[in-house]
Formats: structure tokens, C-alpha cells, sequence
């Protein structure tokens, strides 16, 4: 994945994207699939906003049941199910549990129904998915660290798990491959219009602050929250915050679906990366688009609601890291924003840009062949969306599971700790087999970064050469999130950042200016 600005200028795309989350990237891969000319430009880093500040779920959203949105639970679950078959390294199965208490706010009962009706709604075939009942005894020997007082029982159900700045990084990747011209930290910094129409518009290199003109038959604006701040988007959307906590280690192979006392929120409790994972909040925002921070009464808040279930309670001082994004959701009249829709739609200004509005994480894939469709019609190209079960750019080509045994059996030979070659391959899929050269070619890439965390040297020295970053919390915060995982001092973060010095092009100077902004953002 290489970098060129110069390619944007003096040429005719189709189509261009504006901004890197996960619905430019699925609108960028799926129009260069179908052989539109495409470019993508993000003005920061590809996922560098609410793309790399979700749940990490791939899900269909069993709480969306109680609102009565079937239509979007049956997509998002359909979605679900097809990016875990084409995109097993990207997406991997992760039950959940959800206790029942004598005083939660849905008994046993409704919950077995609204479970029931989740199944059905993802027409599950696989037994794995299925929801499934344990008494009160059997659900406290499941989670041994959860108060058992007053269990009645709970349930298990099937979603799925994913890296969502990987992810994105993936289909960026994949557009590449495809002929489109992807380009990170390039701001666009005005419309061309002719007669009233857009014909292109004017983008800046956030590097050189070099200028350049791009002529594109179509834009579409997929730039999320800065949507909402554009004089077409704030009549169109609603900003709803939510902020996520990094603790210790609590879950290994499964999650769990929690109701917060206080309010009846929902929150959950994942595994990731071999720490948990609590969030989320949803509260209004109308703050700093650029300068989104964790509040204090947002983790007084998390930490109070977990405490509730945990035998053995968290304080500030168990916070590892935390990370807050926003959601763009359509324009409501609800007063909370957790009632408010997560649907999707396209709206398309007066002047011929496209706005992308809303929507989720699992069912961006198929509202950007939405917004294609749309696309290749007002240019009269008559070619179907390429990405329906269509295979990720790195899945492996073999079968899956035989080929991840192979892949680890590899890895363990050569010294990788079993913990980090699975991460190792989610993150990378076939192009693990690259990471793997690199450590058989030099001794001393397979000691794991940080002792706690799966991540090894030669996967931060593979993401420093190959993977478009540009900045040290590039690679610390998106390729590999380090930043949020382990508490990082400049000691570490100077060790790290001379590592992958020269294959970044790194003076001394540029190590301190790169070590100084990611100490910034862990203030």
C-alpha cells in the first residue's frame, strides 16, 4: 500500500469518496470493483475517527428488538453471517452471555423470546449461533467473576467479533488493488461547481500542503461526523458520543450483554486482544469534532455500571486505556439518543453530492452498494455490486481451517507465542505468510512487544513498511492499538518509534515530534 498524491491531479475519476471510515472504504472497494475510476481521500489516518472507536462487533444488535427494528436487526444479522464465511480471518464468531437477576428490567421469559426471534431473524443454520438457557448454578460456574446473588440464570447467544480499523484498512487495500486511488491525510478543502453542479473538488496534502484539483463525475461525502457540521448536514443528523474503557483482563472466549441499572442502557463486556473491553456510552454531542476526549463521569459512569456485576470491583486505577467516537445517526425527535435510529440513508444536495447518513458498522458493506447503485445510474454504467459474498483481499485461498493449523504450526516453529499467531493471523490473513519470512530472515522480530499484549516486532516492522501509515500513532493506535492496550511511557514509545525509524524515513527530530504527539494523546 504506497502512498502517491500526485495521482489525484490531471485526471477524470468517475467517482471520488470523501473520507476513510468503513462506509468510504465499502463505497470505494465496491465502485472500483465494478470498474468505475475511483479515488478515496481522508483527511486524517484510514478509521482514524468512529471506524476505530466502536465495539469491535460484527452484529445484528439484539437490543434494536425492543424498538421494534426487525428490518434492521434482519439486515445487520444477514451481513453478519456473510462477512463471517468470506472474511473468517476478519470476522470470527464470539458468544455473548446475558445474566438474568430477580430484579433485571427483562426476565427470563422475554428474553427467551426476543433470543428466539434473533435466531430466527438470522435463519441460523449453524448450531454455534443458536441461543441457549442455563440455570442460575450453571450460568455462575460460565462466569465465575459475576455477583450471584439473586441469578436466576441466563442465556448464550452467537455474534461475531472484528478489528474495525483492520477492517477498513483491508477494503482500502482492496480498492487499491482494484485501480483506485487512495490517498490518507489529504483534506478536501472545497467543491468545484459548474453550473450549479459539482464537477470535482479541491483537496490538500496534509503533508507538503501541496494543492490539488480533482475532476470526479460524482462525489460522495461518507466524512461521518463532519457531515453534521457541513451546512447541507445539520438539519440531516444527530452526533450521539460513546465512550469505551480498557480493563484488565476478565473474559477469554466469550462476551457479555449487561443492562445498566441506573438508566436501562445496554452495555457490554468483550474480550479483545486479551483485555476487556466496556462500553458503551450514548450521550448527545455538539463538542470539538476534531478533539474527541473521555470524559470523567463517562468512566465514573462505565466503572459504577460494571461494578454492579463484578464480585471483585474495578477503580480508576484498573483503567488501561479509553477511547470515545461519534456516531452519526439520523435526525430525531427522541430524547435519548439510544432511541434514536441506527438505520441508513443516502440524501443527495441540490448541487449533485451524495451524503451518507447514519447506519452501522455490520451492514455498511450493503448501504454502500446502495450508494453505488446510485453512482453507476447517474453515469449510466449498468454493472451489479461486486462485494456480495465476495472474498476479503486477504482471505486465504485454501480452506480456512485447515489452513489457520498450517498457518500456527508455522508460526510455532518459528518461536511465536500461540496467543499472538492467532492475532497475528486476524490481523493479516494470507499475508501473514509475509510477516512469517520476515521472522525466519532475522531472529529476535517474534519477542512480543509489550509482555502482556499479542502483538510481536515483526508485525509493528510489517505495518511500518507496507500498511500506508505515516504517523508513529498510526501504528500504534490503528495498525496495531497498542495506545489504548498497555499504558505506554515515552521510554516504550521511544523504543518503538526507533524500531521502525528507518522504514518510516525517521530523523531524530521526527522521532521526538512523533513520540510527543502520541504522549498528547494519552493525557
Amino acid at each position: 500500500m504506497k502512498r502517491d498524491f500526485s495521482l489525484l491531479a490531471g485526471r477524470q475519476f468517475d467517482l471520488l469518496v470523501c473520507g476513510g471510515g468503513i462506509y468510504g472504504a465499502w463505497t470505494a472497494y465496491d465502485a472500483a470493483l465494478r470498474g468505475l475510476s475511483v479515488a478515496i481521500v481522508e483527511q486524517g489516518d484510514w478509521a482514524s475517527a468512529t471506524s476505530s472507536a466502536s465495539s469491535k462487533l460484527i452484529h445484528g444488535g439484539l437490543r434494536y428488538l425492543e424498538t421494534y427494528d426487525f428490518k434492521l436487526v434482519k439486515k445487520a444479522l444477514a451481513e453478519r453471517q456473510m462477512l463471517m464465511a468470506i472474511a473468517p480471518h476478519r470476522v470470527w464468531p464470539l458468544r455473548f452471555g446475558v445474566p438474568v437477576y430477580a430484579d433485571s428490567r427483562i426476565g427470563t421469559l422475554q428474553m427467551k423470546a426476543g433470543l428466539t426471534l434473533y435466531d430466527f431473524l438470522a435463519d441460523n443454520q449453524n448450531p454455534d449461533m443458536v441461543h441457549h438457557y442455563f440455570d442460575g448454578q450453571a450460568f455462575a460456574g460460565r462466569f465465575p467473576f459475576l455477583v450471584s446473588d439473586d441469578l436466576k440464570g441466563g442465556f448464550t447467544y452467537g455474534d461475531a467479533q472484528t478489528d474495525d480499523a483492520r477492517l477498513v484498512l483491508e477494503l482500502i487495500s482492496g480498492a487499491m488493488e482494484a485501480g483506485a486511488v487512495c490517498v490518507n491525510y489529504c483534506k478536501l478543502t472545497g467543491l468545484v461547481e459548474t453550473n450549479g453542479r459539482v464537477t470535482g473538488a479541491t483537496v490538500q496534502d496534509q503533508l507538503s500542503n501541496t494543492n490539488a484539483e480533482i475532476l470526479a463525475r460524482q462525489i460522495v461525502n461518507a466524512t461521518g461526523q463532519w457531515t453534521a457540521a457541513s451546512e447541507q448536514g445539520r438539519g440531516w443528523c444527530r452526533l450521539d458520543k460513546g465512550t469505551h474503557l480498557v480493563m484488565p483482563a476478565l473474559l477469554t472466549e466469550e462476551a457479555l450483554l449487561l443492562t445498566a441499572k441506573s438508566d436501562g442502557r445496554v452495555f457490554f463486556m468483550i474480550p479483545w486482544y486479551g483485555m476487556t473491553l466496556v462500553g458503551t456510552t450514548d450521550t448527545d454531542y455538539s463538542g470539538d469534532l476534531d478533539h474527541v476526549v473521555v470524559e470523567p463521569k463517562e468512566v465514573a459512569y462505565l466503572l459504577a455500571e460494571a461494578n454492579r456485576y463484578l464480585k471483585t470491583a474495578w477503580t480508576e486505577k484498573d483503567v488501561i486505556g479509553s477511547y470515545a467516537g461519534l456516531r452519526v445517526m439520523k435526525h430525531s425527535d427522541d430524547s435519548q439518543p439510544s432511541a434514536a435510529s441506527r438505520d441508513w440513508e443516502l440524501r443527495t444536495a441540490s448541487n449533485g453530492v451524495h451524503y451518507s447518513i447514519g447506519g452501522k458498522f455490520t451492514s455498511a458493506r450493503e448501504d454502500a452498494a446502495c450508494i453505488v447503485n446510485t453512482v453507476c445510474k447517474l453515469i449510466d454504467v449498468d454493472t451489479p455490486c461486486a462485494t456480495r459474498n465476495r472474498t476479503f483481499p486477504w482471505t486465504p485461498e485454501a480452506d480456512y481451517a485447515r489452513w489457520f493449523v498450517a498457518a500456527c504450526t508455522q508460526a510455532t516453529r518459528l518461536g511465536i507465542d500461540q496467543e499472538s499467531s492467532t492475532w497475528l493471523i486476524r490481523r493479516h490473513g494470507k499475508r501473514v505468510v509475509e510477516v512469517l519470512h520476515m521472522v525466519a530472515d532475522k531472529a529476535g522480530l517474534t519477542e512480543r512487544i509489550t509482555p502482556a499484549l499479542p502483538f510481536i516486532f515483526a508485525d509493528l516492522l510489517f505495518c511500518a513498511r507496507t500498511e500506508m501509515a505515516l504517523h508513529l500513532d498510526d501504528l500504534l493506535r490503528r495498525r496495531m492499538p497498542l495506545l489504548i492496550l498497555a499504558k505506554l511511557d515515552e521510554s516504550v514509545l521511544r523504543r518503538l518509534a526507533e524500531a521502525v525509524a528507518p522504514a518510516m524515513g525517521w530523523d531524530e527530530a521526527a522521532i521526538n515530534r512523533e513520540i510527543k504527539a502520541c504522549l498528547q494523546q494519552l493525557r
